[in-house]
């Protein structure tokens, strides 16, 4: 039988920076993941990345990730470009405008997995169990009991849900949720352009949906986001390479030269979930597990990793009962308001940028016209989208 602190379910991105937070905390705590352990990185681009703000890369240089994700892969970008594709409309600005070193940086999610990990297995208070499934899930007052299907017992103090969209632990114990398909699906390659990026990252709104460039460690290699209807976005899987190449380039407007895919192309749907109820007894909801949003500003990673940022310091600065309501409560208050406003910016950002309206045009032209030649508001929506 384990006894930990904190049973966390999920060894994704969230899970496992809040794991090593409480580990250099001195808290005793498990890790459960139902898939492998994360493989060293390839010399391959991998599909999935993020891009994290500059408070996220402040968590990770605290908890000592920081030089393991630069040992490896990262590109820091220090121009943002974003513009409306349908309208006269463009936002640009760079890092020193906002008196930085850089924006932030794009990682593959892969890259900041397996710095985690190699991280937290340097820490004696921390259990990492792969290739492991939970049976059975049950909690008293006071503790929570974990039931694998090896048949091992695990007793801890609190449980949290890291288990992403789908949670089972959420559906479990009844946790009320909120659903929203935004009637996009995502499609992520990796695309090697005749003109490097400079370390820019690029934002287009097309009519069916927004287009994100994002620079990688190559200078001439991006991680494409293309957020579109479904039907486009069938049309986009079935094209030959060749076809798809003109169709990215004409999207971007040839912003860096001719295009030429190099990796195969995956698509997944996008919903927007939120859950209602973050916390039932000793069981807590963090990362996608609580909520998830549309990727358009490229918040997700980060908005978890604020989730576990307020956890390990609330759990960490206890004087007394471990995990009490009252810091539960904390917890589910602060980070649902925080979610809550970024959902909302992120409905309004889709609703206003999407479709050939012509008022709708004129609004996005003359809005980020107004916003880039206004120093304070232009600074402020800068700030803003870098997570500053």
């Amino acid at each position: 039988m384990k006894q930990a602190q904190v049973c966390i379910v999920g060894g994704g991105c969230v899970g496992l920076t809040l794991a090593l937070g409480l580990a250099k905390a001195n808290l005793s705590v498990v890790v459960l993941d139902a898939g492998p352990k994360q493989a060293p990185p390839t010399d391959e681009y991998a599909l999935r990345v993020s891009a994290l703000s500059i408070a996220s890369q402040t968590l990770f240089e605290q908890l000592n990730v920081w030089p393991h994700i630069m040992a490896e892969r990262a590109c820091a970008y220090t121009h943002m470009d974003v513009r409306d594709a349908d309208s006269f409309g463009k936002i640009a600005f760079t890092n020193e405008q906002l008196e930085l070193d850089h924006l932030g940086h794009i990682v593959e999610n892969d890259i900041i997995r397996f710095a985690l990990i190699k991280e937290l297995e340097q820490q004696p208070s921390a259990t990492l169990m792969f290739d492991t499934q939970y049976q059975q899930i049950h909690q008293s007052e006071s503790d929570v009991f974990i039931t694998l299907k090896s048949g091992e017992p695990i007793i801890a103090k609190l449980l949290v849900a890291a288990d992403g969209a789908n949670s089972a632990i959420r559906k479990q114990f009844n946790m009320a949720l909120s659903f929203k398909d935004y009637d996009h699906h995502a499609l992520v390659a990796t695309v090697k352009t005749k003109e490097p990026h400079a370390n820019t990252a690029r934002q287009v709104f097309l009519p069916t949906g927004p287009l994100a460039f994002l620079p990688l460690s190559d200078a001439n290699t991006h991680s494409i986001v293309w957020s579109t209807s479904p039907n486009h976005c069938d049309e986009l899987l079935a094209m030959d390479d060749s076809s798809f190449n003109k169709a990215v380039m004409a999207a971007i407007d040839g912003q860096c030269g001719l295009c030429e895919v190099q990796s195969k192309r995956v698509a997944f749907p996008l919903k927007m979930r939120y859950a209602q109820q973050w916390v039932n007894g000793k069981v807590v909801l963090m990362g996608d597990a609580a909520h998830t949003i549309h990727p358009l500003a490229g918040l997700g990673m980060n908005l978890g990793l604020k989730d576990a940022a307020y956890l390990i310091e609330l759990l960490s600065n206890e004087t007394k009962e471990f995990a009490s309501t009252r810091t539960l409560r904390d917890y589910e208050r602060t980070r649902k308001l925080d979610a809550q406003k970024h959902i909302a910016m992120m409905q309004g950002l889709k609703e206003l940028f999407e479709g050939a309206n012509p008022v709708k045009k004129l609004i996005r032209g003359v809005g980020l016209s107004l916003v880039d030649n206004l120093g304070p508001i232009k600074h402020l929506f800068a700030k803003e989208a870098i997570g500053k």
